[in-house]
Formats: C-alpha cells, sequence, structure tokens
C-alpha cells in the first residue's frame, strides 16, 4: 500500500509532535476507516482519520501551514495549560481550525524574545531536533564584574547538571555600573541552559532575551506581546535549513476593481443642499427681472 505514514500525516497536520502521535498510536486512540490503527502504516487522502473519537479533516494531507514570529514577554508559559493558572504564549495566537500552534523550542517563564509557533509538525520538530544544531542567539544582561577567566570557562565548556554545556560565541555588547550586556550563541535549547552556564561560573543572569532562531531576527518593529506570520524568502530559508520543501503560498482572492461611477458635470455634479427662506426670496425676485431684461433686448434687436 502506498501513501503517508499516519504519525507523519497528523504531525503535518499540527495535531502534535510525531513521537506524540506514536504514543496516541501506540494506545489505541487512533482509527483509520473505524479500524484501531498500527504504528507505521500508511493512510490514503480518500481514508478517514479519527482521533479520540474526532474526524481529521482531510485537508491533513495538503495543509496550508503558518508559521509566526512571536515577541513573547516575561511572565508568560510557553505550555498550553499551566497548573498555577498563569498566562500561555497560545492565549494570544490567531485561531486555528482543523490545526493547532505548536511552540519551537520554548523559554522559560522569565525569558523574553523570539519565539517560532507554527502549524507544521514536521518542521517543529526538525528545527528543535538536536542533530540540526540550529543556533539560538540571546542577550543576556549580567549582574556584576565578569572576568575574563570566566568568560573562558564559558567558551571551553563547564559541567551542568545534565551534562556539560558551553557558549560557542560569546560577544561584548557593553553596559554601564553594575549591569553588563553580552550575546552569546548555543546551538541547542535544554532548560534554563543560559542561566545555567552562567550560575555555573559565579555570575547572576538579570534579563534574558532571545533575539535569533537561526536565519530568523526578532524584527525591531514587532512589540512585546505581538505575532507576525513568517513568509517569503525567510520562511523559504527556514524550511531549507532543516531540508523541508518550501509550502507553496496559498493564492490570494484576486481584488475586483470597483465600477467607475458616471462623471458629473456642471451644476450637476455639486451636491444640492436646501435654500435658506432668503435664498429663496431672492431667487423668487430675481426671476421677473431675467424675464424684462429678456424682453428689452429682443426690443432693441
Amino acid at each position: 500500500m502506498t501513501g503517508e505514514k499516519l504519525q507523519k500525516v497528523l504531525a503535518n497536520a499540527g495535531l502534535g509532535s510525531r513521537r506524540q502521535i506514536e504514543g496516541w498510536i501506540e494506545e489505541g486512540r487512533v482509527t483509520v476507516n473505524g479500524a484501531t490503527a498500527t504504528l507505521g502504516m500508511r493512510v490514503l487522502p480518500n481514508q478517514s482519520i479519527s482521533v479520540d473519537g474526532r474526524l481529521v479533516p482531510s485537508h491533513a494531507f495538503r495543509p496550508n501551514h503558518r508559521t509566526l514570529i512571536y515577541h513573547k514577554p516575561p511572565g508568560e508559559v510557553c505550555s498550553r495549560s499551566d497548573p498555577e493558572g498563569r498566562k500561555t504564549v497560545f492565549d494570544k495566537m490567531p485561531r486555528l481550525r482543523g490545526s493547532r500552534w505548536i511552540s519551537v523550542g520554548r523559554l522559560d517563564f522569565n525569558t523574553s524574545g523570539l519565539l517560532l509557533l507554527t502549524t507544521d509538525g514536521e518542521l517543529a520538530s526538525r528545527l528543535t531536533h538536536p542533530s540540526h544544531a540550529i543556533e539560538r542567539e540571546y542577550a543576556v544582561r549580567v549582574l556584576g564584574k565578569v572576568s575574563d577567566a570566566m568568560l573562558q570557562r564559558l567558551r571551553e565548556g563547564v559541567m551542568l547538571e545534565d551534562g556539560p554545556a558551553r557558549f560557542d560565541v560569546i560577544r561584548d555588547a557593553g553596559g554601564e555600573g553594575a549591569n553588563h550586556w553580552y550575546h552569546v550563541v548555543l546551538k541547542e535549547g535544554r532548560n534554563r541552559e543560559v542561566r545555567r552556564l552562567w550560575e555555573a561560573v559565579g555570575a547572576k543572569v538579570s534579563r534574558l532575551m532571545r533575539v535569533r532562531f537561526g536565519p530568523i531576527q526578532l524584527p525591531q518593529h514587532l512589540t512585546t506581546g505581538k505575532s507576525a506570520d513568517l513568509e517569503g524568502e525567510p520562511l523559504a530559508e527556514l524550511y531549507q535549513l532543516v531540508g523541508l520543501t518550501p509550502p507553496v503560498p496559498a493564492k490570494k482572492a484576486p481584488v475586483r476593481a470597483r465600477a467607475k461611477e458616471p462623471q458629473r458635470t456642471g451644476a450637476t455634479h455639486k451636491r444640492k443642499r436646501p435654500l435658506s427662506p432668503r435664498e429663496a426670496r431672492n431667487r423668487a425676485q430675481d426671476r421677473p427681472r431675467k424675464s424684462s431684461r429678456k424682453r428689452q433686448a429682443g426690443h432693441s434687436r
């Protein structure tokens, strides 16, 4: 049987990551034509697929994906729901039908900056997979003095609870007083990794902001808490970075030309307004004068 793998179709539809969907299939939550699906099975567009009894729309085989840039403020979590009732980044996302937004990696509660969200599960999976080693750049404000020896340790690597880590790039971005700014680059996205690296050498991060993910920079015009569609060449570059074919832009409905209004000339061009009592009285007085002038002109001929 030809066709696409079931987990790939559902991931492409933005229903979840491939790993999540494989778990759903193993749990018996996915059916194809009414029968319980099996891991690795292939499906065709004319088949009926359901997850937890809900029918997956047929456009899942040819989804029209969207990808957003979001300027995350501090004070939001990147999960869909929070036990503590805190705001999530998904609260401000545009509503979708038949798909859902997937966060490309995460930013912790107190970190702001660039966050990518997409409806393309395959794109999200590849962008966050360690094998692609995509650069993440952060602007970091550090409280207190940072010595050359501390910076050297951060470049060479330090041991964290979950293994060794280091910054690929550290650039001095200036600052005054007790606070100093640096730009650092990582090629992985472990939990609170930037903060933990600085803490490992005895420095305290007072502010952290992601300014770049791969080739995508945080636009200067995008204010905190706002999102914008990623389109055109930047979107194509993001897909090509992880070996995917860029999506074909959706065709926009042609703009219908408005019918030209007939040109008005002379007095008809001006909008008429009712005459005031005085104007009406003056006009009535002028009429006999005009007629008498015409008679006088006729006698003179």
